[in-house]
């Protein structure tokens, strides 16, 4: 019995499929739309006020967290992947930690020390200039080193599978082990190293916290205060109609090398071989680099996080921390749990009744996550507005006043997040969908169970823990969402993030410190999981 036979059912699947992709899709598409036919005037008026200076600075801080995650995550990989020192089987999976720092807490910590402390400007001002830390150098540093471990993962994962005989035969040829890796393994790993340099790039453009934080204009920053500062809509709608076709680009470009990185790979199996063992005082320097590195990440910021709030909660209690974590508990709950009831069925509407509409609307509802928070906000209240305008229409003509159903309420707050991050839930249901055997469909079909029942009474069993794993990737990811937040959330609903990025905005650290230890703490658990989904065994 064929797959396609097995798989028919209700038409209730599918349409949730296409339903999922018109909800990512549409938003976009009135975003293309503003961009060919922007209203009269407003690209000139952006031209001459904030445009050139916010492209400017996109692309310098662009290239230069490029750079620096491309060298940082590279070195590091080949370190841990070629060579054994003291540390090594622990540091290699710790590097990863930094992904629990989002750029705006380490950002809160380094500010803090800089107000508090006389000392920090004129160390600060012999690196970043007169402005310190608040400058582009500054932004940078700060998201090159939160974001490396993009790169280091996907390098260390290539660099770790390749064949140890190509390394042999160069170093037969008169090469020193340093020489062969550079000349060998590393143009091998190219594709993977420029997938991980792409993604952290797309972190850093879709940025909000840290830049506004250090006072960057950047796209992203430029939006939100165009939309929300000024009250400029169209404006605002231009700017992130630009910002978009920036992510597109290196989406894109992301996907180009992750096909080829997986191309690649398939050619080569084996192992890099055993490490060799460092000697004198590069055994030590090599374990002290990236204990140093991740002392000034995630180990120190998190000690002086500790400190400051067990200080605030001393001195001031924990006023206003229960409403802030509350509204942060229940949009990351409510978030996590429509994600992934649309992401599953989704991928089972993919397994039961493949079709090229069915794997396009799949594709378009999955790529939410690559768009930047402050696109998918503007995208989306821009369709919000004018759906409630004809509610209210169509509410009036029935004799009835409704009020707001998504503008500025939670409920359209929870659908911009299913916006962004479905794509989570959606590609963790694909991969567990996968391992599930067709002949458990036949046999289902055979008993007359099809449709959302045999989704419910067969695979849904099967999938619980890819699916428990994309519930709390999601509500992570939510729980540290800002910019979605900070544009679309109802009054009074200040998240963790949001109460945390406006108190140090108003240079309120205190308050500002127990929630950033939290948004840290939780932070954690999908970086654990991210270890051990992506574990290689190293040699050695």
């Amino acid at each position: 019995m064929s797959a396609r036979a097995a798989g028919r059912g209700p038409a209730l699947i599918p349409a949730v499929a296409i339903a999922a992709a018109a909800l990512v899709a549409l938003p976009m598409l009135v975003l293309v739309g503003s961009l060919a036919s922007p209203a009269s005037g407003t690209w000139s008026r952006l031209w001459d006020t904030l445009l050139p200076e916010a492209i400017l600075n996109t692309v310098l801080l662009a290239i230069g967290v490029g750079a620096g995650t491309l060298v940082i995550g590279t070195a590091l990989a080949m370190l841990v992947v070629f060579y054994d020192f003291p540390g090594r089987r622990i540091l290699e999976w710790a590097l990863v930690l930094p992904l629990a720092m989002p750029g705006y807490v380490l950002t809160f910590v380094l500010l803090r020390e800089w107000d508090g402390q006389g000392a920090v400007p004129s160390a600060l001002r012999a690196v970043f200039g007169d402005d310190g830390l608040r400058s582009l150098p500054g932004a940078i540093i700060v998201l090159s080193l939160v974001l490396y471990p993009y790169v280091y993962v996907l390098a260390r994962s290539s660099l770790a599978g390749q064949s140890r005989s190509e390394l042999e035969a160069a170093q037969s040829l008169g090469l020193s082990r340093g020489r062969a890796i550079v000349r060998v393994a590393l143009p091998t790993a190219r594709p993977a190293i420029a997938a991980g340099v792409a993604l952290s790039v797309m972190e850093a453009i879709a940025d909000f916290g840290t830049v506004n934080l250090l006072r960057v204009q950047t796209l992203t920053e430029a939006v939100y205060r165009t939309w929300y500062g000024e009250f400029d809509r169209q404006g605002g709608t231009q700017l992130a109609s630009l910002l978009l076709l920036f992510a597109v680009m290196l989406l894109t470009m992301e996907r180009l090398g992750r096909g080829r990185a997986r191309y690649e790979q398939s050619l080569r199996r084996g192992t890099a071989g055993a490490p060799v063992p460092l000697t004198g005082a590069r055994r030590w320097a090599a374990t002290a680099g990236p204990v140093a590195l991740l002392t000034l990440i995630v180990i120190g910021p998190g000690l002086r996080l500790l400190v400051w709030a067990v200080q605030t909660i001393r001195d001031e209690g924990v006023a206003g921390y229960g409403e802030l974590a509350g509204a942060s508990l229940l949009l990351g709950l409510s978030a996590a749990a429509v994600a992934c009831l649309v992401g599953t069925v989704v991928a089972f509407a993919m397994r039961s009744r493949p079709s090229r509409p069915l794997t396009v609307a799949a594709r378009v509802a999955g790529s939410g996550y690559a768009l930047p928070g402050a696109v998918v906000a503007v995208a989306v209240i821009t369709v919000y507005e004018w759906t409630d305008d004809r509610l209210l229409d169509l509410g009036r003509q029935l004799g009835s006043e409704p009020g707001l159903l998504l503008t500025g309420t939670a409920l359209g707050l929870v659908l911009a997040y299913l916006v962004r991050f479905m794509s989570v839930a959606l590609n963790a249901a694909e991969a567990h969908m996968t391992r599930i055997p067709r002949r458990l469909d036949e046999a289902a079909e055979s008993l007359g169970v099809t449709g959302l029942a045999a989704l419910r009474r067969v695979h849904l069993p099967l999938l619980r823990p890819g699916i428990a794993a994309a519930f709390l990737l999601v509500f992570v990811d939510v729980i540290k969402e800002l910019p979605i937040t900070a544009l679309l959330r109802p009054f009074g609903w200040d998240t963790l993030a949001v109460g945390m990025w406006q108190a140090t905005s108003d240079a309120r650290y205190d308050a500002a410190a127990l929630p950033a230890l939290t948004i840290v703490l939780v932070g954690i658990l999908p970086v654990v999981l991210l270890v051990r989904a992506s574990r290689v065994d190293l040699p050695g």
